[in-house]
C-alpha cells in the first residue's frame, strides 16, 4: 500500500514515511491510494478475533513495510496499558449500545490510537537513531493521550498547544501534571481553532518542519485514523453477534471529523449495506451539522460549551472526506480547500448534498439538551454519560428505528466532573487515579496565539 495527498501534489510514499509526515508537502492530507472491500470469508474470520488480532488484520492492509511480528509486538504492548482485556468493550444500556473507548491511561478514546502511535514512533526511531519533535493542538483529550503515548520515550520531544482555560480542569491536569523532560505544554491565549491554525501554519513552513523534524500527532496523522478504524469493526461484530443481525449504525460525537472519518473508511471496507449510515453528532459549534443537512460548510464563531472537545469550527479531517465526496478528484479538492482558506465558506449543490446524506445523518445538541440527556439517561438506566457521549446519545435517539445503534463513548464522565455533577444534581465521585492529579506539581507555559512565539519556543526546546 502506498499513500497519496488529497491535493495530488505528492509522490506516492510508503506507510513508514506517512507516520512522520503529518501534512503532505502540498498542504493536503495523506490517504491510502485505495481502500479495500472485505470478502465474506474475511468478515467471518474477523468476527472471532480478539481486539489485538483484529487490529493486526486491519493494519496488514495498510502497512507493508513493517514486519508482521514487529507490528504485532507494537499492538500488544500498546493495549496492555488499558484497564480492560477487551480494550473497547461494547455494552448494551437500555435499548442502545455504547462502545466504551475510555479504558486507556487518560480515560478518553484518543488513547486507542495514541498508545499505538507512541510505541510505533519509538520503534521506528530506535531503528534509525533519528529524533523527532511532535507538534500538536488539542481541544481537550488529544493532548493528554499524546503526552501519555510518548512521555519519557527516547529521541522524542512533544509540544502540545491547548486553549488556556478552555478545556476542563481534569483535561488540563492530565497534561500539565506530566513533568517528563521531553514534554512541553503550551497554554495558548485563544481558542482551539487558534491553536490548530498555528500548528497548520508551522507545518506549512517546510524548511522549519524539516530543520526540526516536526511530526504530527493530531488526527491529521494517518496512523491515528488507521488505529481508530479497528473499534468500528470490533463493535460491528459484537452487536451482530448479540442481536443476530447484519446491519449496525454508529452515532459519533465529533468536532474534528477524525473519529467519524475512521468510521467512514471502516464502512467502506464493510460495505454500505452493513452500515447504512453514520450519525454525525455535534454541539452548538455546528459547522458539520450544517454541512450534512444543508451543504453549508461556513466558519462561525467558536462558542464555548460543556462539550469542549467539539468547540471547533474548522474540522481538520474534513478534507479527507471531501476528497472522496468529490470523486477522488485531487484537483477539485485542492481548489475547494484553497477557496475555503480564503473565503471561510464552501457551499454545495443539491446533488452533492444527496451524496453526503447517503453517508451521514446529523444532529446537534444545545447545552440544555446535553444536560437533559445526561440526567434522563442516568434516571432511566443508571449509566453516567460524559457530555460528548451525551451529544451522541441524543442524536442516536433522534434517528433510532429498527437497526441497532452503537454510540461511541469518547470519554469517561470523570473527565468532566463539574458538568456531570450539575446535570445529575449530585456530587460525582472521581476515581482515585484522577483525584491524585489535583495534588501533583504542574508544568506548562502560557503563550500568546502567535506562530512566531510558538516557533521561537520550539527552536529553544527541540531535541
Amino acid at each position: 500500500m502506498k499513500y497519496i495527498s488529497t491535493r495530488g501534489g505528492m509522490e506516492k510514499i510508503p506507510f513508514k514515511q506517512t507516520v512522520f509526515e503529518g501534512l503532505a508537502p502540498d498542504g493536503g492530507l495523506i490517504i491510502p491510494e485505495k481502500v479495500p472491500r472485505l470478502t465474506p470469508e474475511e468478515l467471518k474470520t474477523w468476527s472471532t478475533l480478539s481486539y489485538q488480532e483484529l487490529a493486526l488484520n486491519v493494519f496488514r492492509y495498510f502497512v507493508d513495510d513493517i514486519l508482521e511480528d514487529t507490528l504485532k509486538e507494537i499492538i500488544y504492548r500498546s493495549y496492555q496499558t488499558f484497564r480492560t482485556k477487551e480494550v473497547t468493550p461494547v455494552v448494551k444500556i437500555g435499548d442502545i449500545y455504547i462502545l466504551e473507548l475510555f479504558h486507556g491511561p487518560t480515560w478518553a478514546f484518543k488513547d486507542v490510537a495514541l498508545q499505538f502511535l507512541g510505541n510505533l514512533f519509538e520503534k521506528l526511531l530506535l531503528e534509525t537513531g533519528e529524533k523527532i519533535n511532535i507538534l500538536g493542538a488539542t481541544s481537550g483529550d488529544t493532548g493528554s493521550a499524546a503526552i501519555y503515548g510518548v512521555r519519557g520515550k527516547k529521541n522524542i520531544a512533544i509540544f502540545i498547544l491547548h486553549p488556556h482555560r478552555r478545556v476542563s480542569e481534569v483535561q488540563a491536569l492530565m497534561m500539565t501534571t506530566v513533568t517528563d523532560d521531553n514534554v512541553f505544554n503550551l497554554a495558548i491565549e485563544g481558542t482551539f481553532d487558534d491553536c490548530q491554525a498555528i500548528v497548520k501554519q508551522i507545518f506549512m513552513d517546510l524548511d522549519f518542519k524539516r530543520r526540526y523534524r516536526l511530526t504530527a500527532i493530531n488526527s491529521i496523522n494517518w496512523a491515528r485514523v488507521m488505529a481508530q478504524m479497528v473499534y468500528y469493526f470490533w463493535a460491528y461484530f459484537r452487536v451482530c453477534e448479540k442481536e443476530g443481525v447484519e446491519q449496525v449504525m454508529f452515532s459519533v460525537p465529533t468536532g474534528n471529523f477524525g473519529d467519524i472519518f475512521a468510521g467512514y473508511l471502516a464502512r467502506k471496507m464493510l460495505g454500505e449495506e452493513r452500515v447504512p449510515k453514520l450519525i454525525l453528532a455535534t454541539n452548538e459549534n455546528d459547522i458539520l451539522y450544517r454541512f450534512v443537512n444543508f451543504g453549508d460548510y461556513s466558519v462561525g464563531q467558536v462558542k464555548p460549551t460543556i462539550s469542549p472537545s467539539m468547540d471547533i469550527q474548522v474540522a481538520s479531517n474534513f478534507e479527507r472526506y471531501l476528497y472522496y465526496l468529490l470523486g477522488e478528484d485531487s484537483e477539485k479538492t485542492k481548489q475547494a480547500m484553497e477557496k475555503f482558506a480564503s473565503e471561510k465558506t464552501l457551499k454545495f449543490d443539491q446533488n452533492i448534498i444527496e451524496k453526503i446524506q447517503q453517508d451521514f445523518l446529523s444532529d446537534r445538541a444545545t447545552e440544555e439538551e446535553t444536560f437533559e440527556t445526561i440526567r434522563t439517561f442516568y434516571e432511566n438506566t443508571g449509566y453516567i454519560l460524559d457530555p460528548h457521549t451525551a451529544v451522541g446519545i441524543k442524536a442516536a435517539y433522534r434517528f433510532k428505528k429498527d437497526i441497532p445503534i452503537v454510540c461511541l463513548a469518547t470519554a469517561h464522565p470523570a473527565k468532566f466532573p463539574e458538568t456531570v455533577s450539575k446535570a445529575l444534581g449530585i456530587e460525582f465521585e472521581l476515581p482515585d487515579e484522577i483525584k491524585k492529579l489535583y495534588h501533583l506539581p504542574q508544568k506548562y507555559d502560557i503563550l500568546s496565539a502567535s506562530v512566531a512565539k510558538v516557533k521561537e519556543y520550539i527552536e529553544y526546546k527541540a531535541v
